[in-house]
């Protein structure tokens, strides 16, 4: 079992920056690729951003988030973190971890891949 704790998320202002962090429980955190999603009132929920394994292996990123955004994870501290620049009121949204498990490299971004899932971290862009 892999708990996933989010945390990090706030209110900012157009512009501004923020990161996000994914803390795991179990030490088989290695195993498993990560990804961030994010769900904005009344809206789907989107694969924001997804790493593999390991640090510097595959990284991958929405449309709408490319150049801002950047995954990375430290697997000596279980912890996945996504650092988020020049947010938007259009980045408002609850943003959510969620861990695949992997034999192999490589991430998805589908909701349907995850096997665990954090409760959510809320962020608001706002002036």
């Amino acid at each position: 079992q892999l708990q996933l704790v989010e945390s990090g998320g706030g209110l900012v202002q157009p512009g501004e920056s923020l990161r996000l962090s994914c803390a795991a429980s179990a030490f088989t955190f290695a195993n498993y690729a990560i990804s961030w999603f994010r769900q904005a009132p009344g809206k789907e929920r989107e694969g924001v951003s997804c790493i593999s394994r390991w640090s510097g292996g595959t990284v991958d990123y929405a449309d709408s988030v490319m150049g801002r955004f950047a995954i990375s994870r430290d697997n000596a501290k279980n912890t996945v973190y996504l650092q988020m620049n020049s947010l938007g009121p259009a980045d408002t949204a609850v943003y959510y971890c969620a861990a695949q498990l992997r034999v192999y490299g490589g991430c998805s971004r589908s909701d349907n891949d995850m096997n665990y899932w954090g409760k959510g971290t809320p962020v608001t862009v706002s002036s």
